[in-house]
């Protein structure tokens, strides 16, 4: 049952990705809906899930200070080595591809966290990991579609997004296999995904968003981010 479900992710996420490299001279659209699934996942996803697995060791208010902490890192991150800034020594497009290459590597552990809680909800029982299973498998193929366009919006080629979409299509099915090895507490991956939570506020709010209208400032795009949030919106609530 795990590994079907480790394929199905793979899957969903890869058709994602093969999506958005399809459709790239749509960019600005597609970075609208990324900014949007991004919140979305931050927001409907990632949030109640952190409080729900982490309220019986820590206080609400202590879990919100790890998303403020993990938007600040990320912040931190972003200014002092991902440098969004002005680059005037002629080293933008370097720079845009370090940005790329971490704002990819933080999807890519994401997903790999995704597998891990689907292996750890499959442990609790049955039905839990299904109903965390379905969860996932909502908002995967607007993973595959974040990571392609974090590369591309930063100037990476399409094969270096394809690379990226194959890492990120593969770590849920390795966070799957990893809990056939060791296991950590409920609670604790609570507080992980709390500090990914303020990683994915950062990416959509402060990158996506902004990027996506820079690129074309119409009122289409922000109809597109609205999606976004309601596509992964729905495909929470109708896998709980």
């Amino acid at each position: 049952m795990l590994i079907f479900f480790g394929i199905l992710a793979f899957v969903a996420t890869l058709l994602g990705g093969l999506f958005a490299l399809r459709f790239k001279d749509k960019l600005h659209l597609i970075l609208g809906f990324s900014a949007g699934a991004v919140l979305g996942v931050a927001l409907f996803d990632l949030l109640p899930e952190s409080i729900e697995l982490a309220k019986n060791s820590y206080q609400t208010s202590f879990i919100a200070t790890l998303i403020g902490i993990g938007f600040v890192i990320f912040l931190i991150l972003d200014r002092m080595f991902l440098i969004h800034g002005h680059c005037e020594d002629g080293n933008c497009e370097n720079e845009k591809h370090k940005s790329g290459f971490h704002g990819a590597l933080t999807l890519a552990v994401h997903s790999f966290l995704d597998g891990f809680g689907i292996g750890l909800a499959f442990k609790v029982s049955p039905a839990v990991g299904i109903i965390v299973a379905v969860a996932v498998l909502a908002h995967d193929f607007s993973d595959g579609i974040n990571t392609v366009n974090y590369i591309l919006k930063n100037k990476g080629r399409s094969k270096t997004a394809f690379s990226w979409l194959i890492i990120d299509a593969l770590a849920p099915v390795l966070g799957i296999l990893a809990t056939f090895f060791f296991t950590i507490s409920q609670s604790t991956l609570g507080l992980i995904l709390a500090v990914f939570c303020g990683f994915f506020l950062y990416i959509g709010a402060s990158d996506l968003l902004p990027e996506s209208h820079h690129r074309h400032p119409r009122a289409l795009t922000t109809v597109m981010t609205i999606v976004g949030m309601a596509v992964i919106y729905t495909a929470i609530k109708l896998a709980m």
